[in-house]
């Protein structure tokens, strides 16, 4: 079955490629779609994007045809076939788990839920295994129980549903931001202001999909940070102060709002990117480390049945402190 999908050619995109113009145009966050330049590619060489002609119709059109403004074009998108998520024997570090909801201690470098190109060890899979038949469906087959995500490379707590009454009333928590979220992270240079917040909207890059950017048509994006130590290397470990190579600043970071990628995205905005983080800082890293030193280290929620606040906490894991490889 195909989603259709009607767009008009806009004044600044006259003269563009189509399949350029429509990876651009669908990444933009009121079209509801997304798509790579190769996927739009599929579609224009399968004859699944056609403009208005006034003899012909509706004709098909390639890759390289050049889009006009005003023109008129009708997209019919595919939709995906849900993947068979297998339940898999992973171990998890669960912080707390009742009949209602599971938070669990997420390592670095494991896949929240299944995507192109991760159908197998993510914590989806490690989740089916471990509550068989008990999580909520409301975020679909690939997604089943999860109510927020974090990054691959984000270590730290993390809370499914185990029912749809408990996925409804987490994620009215998150919309009404009465989940507390804060997060640990190590960020290149000496930040000066011991708290502050950043406000800046943030949207898809312009030119890069995979990517978020500070953008004034953006969604709103609130950070609030504290400064809590100061931090140099000395061997492959982390030091107070100043006494060995570089300086590093290590921050609390307490989300008001949570658009995707919010803390790396902020920082880099200031010119202090995230340890590790080679998509917002830069490729060539002060060491090698484990993924992002970014750590959702605590997590504050209302519990879906008792109505009690909860609050738990996650330490800080092996790669904030040794693993520094030359």
């Amino acid at each position: 079955m195909c989603k259709p999908f009607a767009i008009t050619v806009p004044a600044e995109a006259d003269g563009q490629r189509a399949d350029v113009f429509l990876a651009a145009f669908l990444t933009k966050e009121d079209t509801g779609l997304s798509l790579t330049r190769n996927a739009a590619q599929k579609l224009l060489t399968n004859g699944d994007v056609q403009r208005t002609d006034t003899q012909n119709g509706s004709v098909p059109i390639s890759k390289n045809h050049r889009v006009t403004a005003g023109e008129l074009l009708h997209l019919h998108i595919p939709a995906p076939a849900p993947a068979e998520i297998k339940p898999e024997e992973i171990p998890l570090n669960i912080t707390y788990e009742d009949n209602d909801i599971i938070v669990v201690n997420k390592p670095c470098g494991m896949v929240v839920h299944p995507a192109a190109g991760h159908y197998s060890g993510t914590l989806v899979n490690a989740l089916l295994h471990h509550c068989k038949n008990s999580l909520s469906g409301i975020g679909g087959v690939e997604r089943p129980g999860i109510v927020h995500r974090l990054d691959k490379d984000t270590s730290g707590l993390l809370v499914a549903a185990k029912n749809d009454a408990a996925h409804v009333s987490l994620s009215a928590q998150l919309a009404e931001r009465r989940m507390g979220r804060t997060y640990n992270a190590v960020c290149l240079g000496r930040v000066k202001q011991d708290n502050f917040t950043i406000s800046q909207p943030i949207g898809r890059h312009p030119k890069d999909r995979q990517k978020m950017a500070i953008r004034p048509e953006g969604r709103s994006a609130i950070t609030h940070f504290t400064v809590l130590d100061y931090l140099s290397i000395v061997g492959r470990s982390f030091v107070q102060g100043n006494a060995g190579k570089g300086i590093f600043t290590l921050l609390e970071a307490r989300l008001q709002t949570g658009r995707t990628h919010q803390i790396r995205v902020h920082l880099a905005s200031i010119g202090h990117p995230v340890v590790g983080d080679t998509v917002y800082g830069t490729q060539k890293q002060p060491f090698k480390t484990e993924g992002q030193l970014l750590h959702a280290a605590k997590l504050r929620l209302i519990h879906p049945t008792t109505g009690t606040t909860m609050e738990f906490e996650a330490p800080l894991p092996p790669n904030f402190h040794t693993d520094m490889r030359k």
